[in-house]
């Protein structure tokens, strides 16, 4: 089969569309088609068509149901971008969900990605935050004898792109926590460190909201659809669970390791409050002798004890000096000053 140049009508839809490739059976490239071909292409025997799409609107996810006959309500799930990580059949064919992750500026955005698998189409339609599957492609095209199995592999490929993708996102955050460990451990309170760790929590609990039920998306690849999984291939889907495992149970421990530095960093700001206002209570004591002694001597009485003595002053400096002392002395021993 000729490659057919591309012909897909509307500058829109050629924004909307990042690749539409035929593939021989034998798992190589046969060329770069239009949409409108699609059809076309799957009438002749030993081919299977792969298209890429980001954000399409409405009038272009009807024409690919058109194209690959797809269910009514997967392409009514495939127009909205807040859909659930899962995975349906609908007859000999697959609609499955899953979510992304990126970091952009510093930040990190979520995305979502729904992939239309049949048994001689592939169709991934990315919204929000998602990096291209080009180079997902590239790799599966590398691997003919592989890419001969069917689009599973080029399914394989891209799921196996997107968790790769999430472990230098866990890695970002273990580095940042470890950077942060300094402030953590500081007595004094800082707030943009305690705002900075309540944000990469929410993060990391949203982040794992999207990877966890991906665990069982790739279980049931690896156990069930037979028709559309190969035997050959599920070993590879076993690959991409162990991924996704480590990626959840990486979260996990980061998630735990931040509600321990919260608390640590509050139980230290908490504990350094206590040294300060134990040592303000200390010299509050200590004033507070000298003050309810002499305040004796300013009643103005007729008659005070040792008012007329001359040596009524020095001893009374000598008592306030020694209950002072007394008081600094049982402080320093409490470890209050």
């Amino acid at each position: 089969m000729n490659p057919i140049a591309p012909s897909v009508s509307g500058a829109a839809d050629t924004a909307m569309v990042v690749n539409c490739v035929a593939y021989r059976t034998d798992g190589t490239r046969s060329g770069d088609i239009s949409i409108d071909a699609i059809s076309d292409v799957l009438k002749e025997p030993d081919t299977f068509v792969w298209v890429g799409l980001h954000e399409p609107d409405e009038s272009l996810l009807l024409k690919l149901q058109d194209e690959f006959d797809l269910h009514d309500l997967a392409i009514e799930d495939a127009q909205s971008a807040h859909q659930r990580t899962k995975i349906e059949a609908y007859g000999d064919s697959l609609f499955i969900v899953v979510q992304t992750a990126q970091l952009v500026n510093g930040n990190l955005a979520f995305g979502e990605t729904h992939i239309f698998l049949g048994p001689r189409y592939l169709v991934t339609v990315r919204h929000g935050a998602s990096l291209s599957y080009s180079p997902a492609r590239r790799t599966c095209e590398h691997a003919p004898e592989l890419l001969a199995l069917g689009p599973s592999y080029g399914l394989y490929g891209v799921l196996d792109f997107v968790v790769d993708n999430l472990l230098p996102i866990v890695r970002d955050f273990r580095e940042e926590l470890q950077e942060l460990e300094q402030d953590i451990f500081a007595a004094t309170f800082n707030r943009s460190t305690v705002r900075r760790l309540y944000d990469m929590q929410r993060d990391l609990m949203t982040l794992r909201l999207a990877v966890a039920p991906m665990q069982d998306v790739i279980s049931q690849l690896v156990r069930l659809h037979p028709q559309l999984i190969p035997e050959d291939l599920r070993v590879y889907f076993r690959d991409i669970y162990d991924h996704v495992f480590r990626v959840n149970e990486s979260i996990s421990a980061m998630r735990e390791m931040l509600t321990a530095a919260i608390n640590v960093n509050l139980s230290l700001v908490t504990f350094g409050q206590n040294e300060v206002m134990k040592k303000l209570a200390g010299w509050a004591a200590m004033l507070a002798a000298p003050t309810l002694i002499t305040s004796w001597y300013g009643m103005n009485f007729t008659h005070m004890p040792e008012l007329s003595r001359p040596w009524a002053y020095p001893l009374i400096i000598v008592i306030v000096i020694g209950v002072v002392g007394g008081i600094y002395t049982g402080l320093r021993r409490a470890k209050w000053l």
